[in-house]
């Protein structure tokens, strides 16, 4: 299973550094981001009302892709393990509601959301525990809702502290990879099912492949 506690030490260690060299969405690419707003026009399609359609950015870092969705009329709100990047997606998105939580217990109730964004956020859950992370966002997901995940795509564990001693920081941090093929799986079997995915080559700075998967709740 996850561990969270480790997880949780390692981000609010790195957080400010985090915030500062991603502030935004410029570590996606077009490709990445045409996923992203497919995922919103889907959430948004035939409301005239964003708010009728709120978005659960659940594992939202320091709030870059809370902050991207909002941009484009979402109504969202963020939540992550880590207290030190809730601090700087409250510092750097005032406007935006984010809490602290666990992906395996979210703090809301069923059907609260028309479209949860798991952006690169199940990278440090191993397959033993994906059930449970996925049934969490489903469960906060209402019929007809959109699941939009992204991830690192392939299998084994990476580990990426090395990166984060580079900046000075001496943490312990792994991720891991996932197919397309398990996580559709996984997902239908919760009644949720496979709209389009991406998968594309790693590029400059990348280790490997790049998935997105748009799923719909029936």
């Amino acid at each position: 299973m996850t561990d969270y506690a480790a997880v949780r030490r390692a981000y609010d260690t790195v957080a400010a550094d985090y915030a500062e060299r991603l502030p935004d969405t410029r570590a996606e690419t077009a490709l990445d981001l045409a996923m992203v707003d497919g995922f919103v026009a889907a959430v948004l399609r035939d409301r005239t009302d964003p708010t009728a359609a709120p978005v659960l950015d659940a594992g939202c870092g320091a709030g870059r892709m809370s902050g991207y969705l909002a941009a484009r009329g979402v109504a969202v709100c963020g939540m992550d393990l880590s207290p030190g990047m809730v601090a700087m997606a409250r510092r750097d998105h005032p406007e935006i509601d984010v809490r602290v939580g666990s992906l395996d217990e979210l703090p809301w109730g069923e059907g609260e959301f028309a479209g949860v964004l798991l952006w690169y956020s199940i990278i440090h859950t191993p397959p033993s525990g994906l059930d449970r992370v996925l049934a969490e966002a489903v469960r906060v997901l209402r019929p007809g809702g959109h699941l939009l995940v992204g991830f690192q795509s392939g299998t084994g564990v990476r580990d990426v502290a090395p990166a984060y001693r580079r900046l000075g920081h001496d943490v312990r941090l792994e991720r891991h990879l996932h197919t397309p093929d398990d996580v559709t799986g996984r997902l239908a079997a919760l009644d949720v099912h496979e709209v389009a995915r991406l998968v594309r080559r790693a590029e400059a700075g990348e280790r490997d492949d790049q998935a997105v998967l748009l799923a719909r709740r029936a």
